[in-house]
């Protein structure tokens, strides 16, 4: 397994933030969604996120959404988001599990936590998990030896982002905006100003994700975050593509524009 720890330590000796994309499991079929991150790991990504498909994503925007629709309707489990999970990992590529938090709560937190682990993942990423109820999910991830990432907002008060960055272990992730998942024309200017606040709070890596959708949006978050994450334009040209085999030709060049980009 590679750990976060490595990731980021070889991406800061390089000078670099770290590109860290997101797709979900079972997306745009159950083999898809490995060739697919494979693909991206290929073009530069350092980091992978597999979504764990989830009937009601809160954080979601319609792009994601319509991925993770389709994943369900392909009757993705969560056996298949570890196997997903194995075959990234099997790459040298740190790989994560973005999840709500519900379906870790019904499959067992320690079940999860072990399986994850058995898999070669580094940890999870869980939007929706305050810090005051995290305590049981930490304490399992700890056991199993992979890494916690919460969320940190530009609405977060310091208080907040103090209490958010003591549950975290691999990197911080700083929501860029309010509101929902989706590539947009320019990233929040509110975004690094957060970064900011939040490395006086912790000596994690911060990543920034919501919004990045270009070569020249990745090398404008890297000049001031660790890593930079992108999942909505990703998905939208797998989605816009005829076939599979297409979108994943598709998604390599833009991971390579972003691979540029986070090391200008």
């Amino acid at each position: 397994m590679t750990t976060l720890q490595t990731v980021f330590a070889k991406a800061k000796a390089d000078n670099r933030a770290a590109l860290v994309g997101y797709l979900p499991a079972g997306f745009p079929s159950k083999d898809g969604a490995i060739a697919a991150a494979t693909t991206l790991v290929e073009a530069g990504c350092d980091v992978i996120e597999i979504g764990l498909p989830y009937s009601d994503p809160l954080m979601d925007g319609p792009t994601i959404q319509d991925a993770v629709h389709r994943s369900l309707v392909n009757g993705t489990r969560i056996a298949d988001v570890m196997r997903t999970v194995e075959g990234v990992a099997a790459t040298g590529a740190a790989t994560l599990v973005m999840t709500y938090w519900n379906p870790i709560d019904k499959y067992g937190a320690e079940r999860f936590a072990r399986d994850l682990a058995n898999a070669g993942g580094a940890g999870t990423i869980t939007p929706d998990l305050t810090p005051e109820e995290s305590e049981p999910w930490r304490a399992a991830s700890a056991g199993a030896g992979i890494d916690t990432v919460f969320l940190v907002a530009p609405s977060s008060t310091e208080q907040r982002i103090k209490a958010v960055v003591d549950c975290c272990t691999g990197f911080v992730y700083a929501a860029s905006l309010m509101g929902v998942t989706g590539a947009r024309e320019s990233v929040n200017v509110a975004a690094e100003g957060l970064v900011q606040r939040t490395r006086a709070h912790t000596d994690l890596p911060v990543c920034v994700g919501l919004g990045v959708g270009t070569g020249a949006q990745a090398a404008e978050v890297a000049a001031y975050a660790d890593g930079v994450i992108v999942g909505s334009a990703f998905i939208r040209r797998i989605l816009d593509a005829p076939d599979e085999a297409a979108g994943r030709e598709s998604i390599a060049v833009l991971a390579k524009d972003m691979a540029k980009g986070v090391r200008r």
